[in-house]
């Protein structure tokens, strides 16, 4: 008990340390929105309106947390601005949870199928190979079985980056090499996961084809040779944004959730950027939960999201 209590700990620690420049990004312009006023006026939503779309927040989801702000000044008549943070966590709290996935709570959770599959996508950049290695290097530490699949073979270097990572995680990969038929690998690796009692399968896939038309289509042939064997599969379309790119990782969500049914989100790079507010636009207006988020350079630093923790490392004081 002591150990787990020492883990969540730990977790929670690099969870605060991850998001800082984040959180001195909007906690520094809230302070100079609320400074010297009382009450949460046009003025101060005005203020803070520029604050969230300038924190990568979004336009959309902005005048969402606005409206939802008019709305409360309306019935309570009085809000003050001390006030403001505790009605702001609520609200980005809200936006940020999504539930209905029932996906596992952490790494060491049962899983709900054997095996257990997730598909990654995302464009070549985001840190998605790297994503992959940490998934499985935490799934194995919690005692599960892991093999990888080599789908992204439109590129010798994708291919080989992912042997790297399995041997250094040690666990299996299938592969065929470059230019094989991504489906093919897909197929292979589902096949050799059943007859190997495999828990968690992870396949990567390539970052981009030459139009959307070729990526969907792509997509589409994977999910439909991987469900000959497993109906089901795959139970997480894992799309992995870069949270350092912004408002590029909402235009990159866009279109991935038009080529495919993504139903997870993974944000990378977290700990070296200031606009991790991207991640409460990007839920509110795809409403995908985010499922995995990454706060360092270790394998440990991959974390499970948590809505609440999320926000309250966001609004430590």
């Amino acid at each position: 008990m002591a150990w787990f209590s020492f883990g969540k700990e730990k977790k929670k620690e690099t969870l605060d340390k991850g998001l800082g420049k984040t959180k001195e990004n909007i906690l520094t312009r809230l302070t100079k929105v609320i400074a010297g006023r009382s009450t949460i006026d046009d003025s101060v939503l005005d203020d803070l309106e520029e604050t969230l779309i300038s924190s990568d927040v979004g336009v959309e989801t902005t005048l969402k947390i606005i409206d939802h702000l008019q709305q409360r000044i309306k019935r309570d008549r009085y809000i003050s601005t001390s006030e403001l943070n505790s009605i702001l966590r609520a609200e980005i709290a809200t936006l940020l949870r999504h539930d209905e996935n029932n996906f596992p709570s952490d790494f060491d959770q049962p899983l709900p199928c054997k095996p257990y599959v997730i598909l990654v996508v995302g464009v070549n950049g985001v840190g998605k190979t790297t994503t992959i290695g940490k998934l499985a290097y935490q799934y194995k530490q919690a005692g599960k079985r892991v093999m990888l699949g080599a789908s992204d073979t439109f590129r010798a270097a994708a291919v080989e980056q992912l042997t790297i990572w399995s041997e250094r995680v040690g666990v299996p990969i299938v592969q065929q090499g470059m230019n094989a038929d991504p489906a093919s690998v897909a197929y292979d690796t589902l096949q050799s996961a059943l007859s190997k009692d495999i828990d968690v399968v992870i396949i990567d896939t390539a970052g981009r084809l030459h139009n959307k038309v070729g990526l969907m289509n792509e997509l589409t042939k994977i999910r439909k040779v991987m469900q000959k064997l497993i109906p089901e599969a795959p139970h997480e379309v894992l799309l992995v944004l870069d949270a350092s790119t912004g408002q590029n990782a909402i235009e990159q969500a866009r279109q991935f959730t038009a080529a495919t049914e993504v139903n997870a989100l993974a944000l990378t790079k977290l700990d070296g950027t200031a606009k991790g507010g991207v991640a409460i636009g990007i839920c509110d207006q795809f409403k995908i939960p985010v499922r995995y988020i990454g706060l360092g350079e270790q394998m440990t630093d991959l974390q499970v999201f948590d809505a609440d923790e999320f926000v309250d490392s966001l609004f430590k004081n």
